[in-house]
């Protein structure tokens, strides 16, 4: 396991307490030399999204010393701001979060002493951007209904997605609104298609999010 992975794992250790709570905070102090950045995310999905502009960027974020860290959340990131922020290990950090969790990110970066009053511009000076409404939401709209669909024919899940779009709930909602939540249907699958969204975006339509956040780190 290379030392940002180790790095990752001893940093949500710590944020989540408990009896190891000690120990992971140890290490994630000694390996935290390797570290310039944390990027603090809600999710995987949002953490492959990131890397794979990266990468199509020829860009390694981990060996440039950027940690992506997803929250498990929203609502986790309090914790995280308490061991990454100034009363822990006071490292530059930067994030993305969906718009309608901007309160839980707002309230505790105001808490740590990282800004009071913060406004959406006031959030991204500190390198916090805001998806609207979700990851997955940007990507669709860049890319377009049928250019994910091509992705999904290229992942071999056309047949499932049609499936999909014929269950009762979905068949009167509009094509976008069934890409959104196919994604999710899935464990893993939201993190599967962002990386593959990414690939096929034409890097002239990144969501400015995404776009911003990259360029920040």
């Amino acid at each position: 396991m290379d030392e940002m992975r180790r790095f990752r794992r001893a940093l949500v250790a710590w944020a989540a307490g408990g009896a190891g709570a000690s120990a992971a905070a140890e290490a994630a102090r000694h390996l935290a030399g390797g570290v310039r950045t944390i990027v603090l995310v809600e999710g995987s999905s949002d953490q492959a999204a990131l890397e794979a502009l990266a990468a199509r960027h020829g860009r390694d974020l981990g060996t440039q010393g950027v940690a992506v860290v997803p929250l498990g959340g929203a609502t986790n990131i309090g914790r995280f701001l308490d061991v990454c922020g100034p009363a822990g290990l006071d490292l530059p950090l930067a994030g993305l979060c969906d718009i309608g969790e901007e309160r839980h990110f707002r309230r505790h970066l105001e808490r740590v002493g990282l800004g009071s009053g913060l406004t959406r511009v006031g959030l991204e000076a500190l390198g916090f951007h805001l998806c609207v409404a979700d990851l997955e939401d940007e990507l669709i709209r860049a890319l377009g209904a049928e250019g994910v669909q091509q992705v999904i024919e290229a992942q071999g899940e056309t047949r499932p997605f049609h499936t999909f779009q014929g269950q009762p709930a979905q068949r009167n909602r509009p094509v976008e609104h069934q890409l959104r939540r196919f994604m999710g249907t899935h464990s893993g699958r939201k993190a599967l298609y962002a990386q593959a969204l990414v690939e096929h975006l034409d890097l002239e339509r990144v969501p400015r999010p995404l776009e911003r956040l990259l360029a920040r780190v």
